[in-house]
């Protein structure tokens, strides 16, 4: 195994080994990326204050998220096609985390199904689903991850349409992947991923092929997508799925206080304060950006999590200082799934909890459930200087 040290080197490895298509799904935002390079940019206006002679001995990355033991603040985030990034992607990323102690959440647009991650792992996951017109679908998605013993449920809510990602619609992006020449060209350069895709069955969306109504196949796949998505999503509907599903319930794609305070009302058990990676409105503020308002709005009314740009230890230490009780990383882990499957995935937690680790000791803490505001200096515009 080459020398990894840092995030940037598990995605120098990724774009050499994945097709172009989904490395540029992977690593693209909509419209012209402001919000998607901003999400990471952002970050390093956040400084830390190193402390001193302080006894950094004992330290523990160990907390809860929605109640779960954790061994550190950090989810792996779901992302559609994972298994396209490498073979058996959600299986592998799955059982990464289940070593490592953090939760996994399935997308709905996964490549292995809700019983496919079932059936390879033992840890309960998480299970992401998007908010769609077919009450049909909806029930029997909720009941497919009940019965798999999912722990927890992620309603994604920035999504009632999908923002325009110029790269994809180029690519003509799809799974599996539609054979141009182009296309063709560039998958011939990648081995390795190929020879992979070419063990496994698990080529299509599991969770919609076979399970949603006249979706049979992937060429049907495309019209139902397109008239499932409820772009009359609204909090009444929301409420709705949460009688579908009566487990904790966590909702992701909070970007405004006023929104977050919705989300109390209808019964979440948490938030994400996310923006999609930056892939749905662009020249919406980052989400390390929109944290500070949020806690201010719902204080201790609502767990809070954040997503979108996390890309370090050290992003995960400012969030939480910022008041997040946990991160989600979704690049980050794709780019170890897609360099070196699920020894990369588990070296991209090992390089985050690393990082987290010894920057919480250099602030002076060694819990990080003692981490507050006071490690970090904010610039006096960094949240609340906007008209």
């Amino acid at each position: 195994m080459p020398v990894i040290t840092e995030i940037n080197d598990l995605k120098r490895i990724y774009r050499r080994r994945v097709p172009k298509m989904f490395y540029d799904y992977c690593e693209s935002g909509s419209w012209s990326e402001q919000t998607f390079r901003e999400n990471t940019s952002d970050f390093e206006k956040l400084h830390l204050r190193q402390r001193v002679a302080v006894d950094m001995s004992g330290r523990s990355t160990k907390t809860q998220m929605i109640g779960q033991d954790v061994s550190m603040p950090v989810a792996l985030a779901p992302v559609g096609l994972t298994g396209m990034q490498h073979f058996d992607g959600e299986i592998k990323a799955a059982k990464a985390a289940e070593e490592f102690g953090v939760p996994f959440c399935l997308s709905t647009m996964s490549i292995c199904s809700i019983e496919d991650v079932a059936e390879n792992t033992n840890a309960p996951f998480w299970m992401q689903v998007y908010t769609l017109k077919d009450d049909d679908f909806m029930q029997r998605l909720f009941d497919r991850a009940k019965a798999a013993k999912c722990s927890a449920a992620v309603i994604t809510v920035d999504l009632q349409l999908l923002g325009q990602r110029h790269k994809d619609l180029k690519n003509g992006l799809s799974a599996p992947p539609k054979l141009t020449a182009q296309s063709v060209a560039n998958m011939m350069t990648k081995v390795q991923w190929g020879l992979g895709m070419l063990q496994t069955k698990r080529r299509f969306f599991g969770n919609i092929v076979g399970h949603a109504h006249g979706v049979e196949d992937a060429s049907s796949l495309s019209s139902w997508t397109a008239e499932s998505f409820d772009q009359s999503l609204n909090w009444d509907r929301i409420r709705e799925f949460r009688k579908m599903w009566d487990g904790p319930l966590i909702i992701k794609g909070i970007m405004d206080p006023r929104d977050a305070l919705e989300a109390c009302n209808v019964g979440a058990d948490a938030i994400i304060v996310s923006n999609h990676g930056g892939r749905q409105l662009d020249g919406a503020l980052s989400s390390i950006r929109a944290l500070e308002p949020i806690m201010d709005a719902v204080g201790d009314k609502i767990e809070v999590h954040l997503d979108s740009g996390v890309r370090s230890g050290q992003d995960v230490l400012k969030a939480v200082a910022m008041g997040a009780k946990g991160c989600w990383i979704g690049r980050a882990f794709v780019y170890g799934l897609g360099a070196m499957g699920e020894a990369g995935v588990t070296k991209a937690l090992e390089v985050i909890h690393k990082e987290l680790d010894l920057s919480m000791a250099l602030t002076g803490h060694t819990d990080i459930n003692t981490v507050d505001k006071d490690i970090l200096m904010i610039p006096k515009d960094f949240s609340d200087n906007w008209k």
